[in-house]
């Protein structure tokens, strides 16, 4: 296994990326957006940990960048416009180092999930997975992507009823679990369990 620590060129400076590289039986890569960078939000989230974990041990390449004015990545917040250029510019960098026939995944934790919808809309991509979008915070529009959510039905910053009703208006595979809520507190395991059987298999 191969984990690099990265400062990747971006149009502010770099973005601080880790990387993490299961070998020569690689089958993917896999982009993994964090929460929202003014709410504690970075790399190291749990929910973006467990994700990144479950994507390598399926034989993806995990890739975790700070959002600009995160950690040690340059600039500052933009409110989702400049951390969409932030994940295209990592994209582009990293996919410039492997096989151009690697299918890319994009998961997104709430901010990160509008930021992977955004870039889903710019880029090809086999598969994209939305935990706990922010459907009532940010605009979200229409995908035409493989696309999936997995949503707490407890959520207390997103309502439930909210991103499933965006689901069912775009056609969107919806998966709930019971009685988690936004971070999914002691429900990490469920978590990890729906992303494989929906989007990792």
């Amino acid at each position: 296994m191969k984990r690099s620590k990265l400062r990747i060129p971006c149009a502010v400076g770099h973005i601080e990326t880790l990387l993490n590289d299961p070998g020569d039986n690689r089958r993917g890569l896999a982009f993994i957006a964090h929460p929202h960078p003014l709410h504690g939000g970075t790399l190291d989230n749990k929910v973006v940990q467990s994700i990144a974990q479950l994507c390598h041990d399926q034989a993806y390449v995990a890739v975790r960048p700070n959002f600009r004015g995160v950690g040690r990545s340059d600039g500052v917040y933009t409110g989702g416009s400049g951390e969409t250029e932030d994940m295209l510019a990592v994209i582009a960098f990293v996919r410039s180092h492997y096989e151009s026939t690697l299918p890319v995944v994009l998961v997104g934790f709430s901010f990160g999930s509008y930021v992977q919808h955004c870039v889903a809309r710019q880029i090809p991509a086999s598969k994209l997975l939305l935990i706990a979008p922010a459907v009532n915070l940010y605009e979200f529009g229409s995908i035409s992507v493989n696309t999936a959510i997995i949503h707490g039905e407890s959520d207390e910053v997103v309502p439930y009823r909210a991103a499933q009703a965006w689901a069912q208006a775009n056609d969107i595979a919806f998966y709930g679990i019971a009685g988690a809520g936004h971070f999914f507190h002691g429900k990490l395991t469920e978590l990890k369990e729906a992303a494989l059987s929906i989007c990792l298999s």
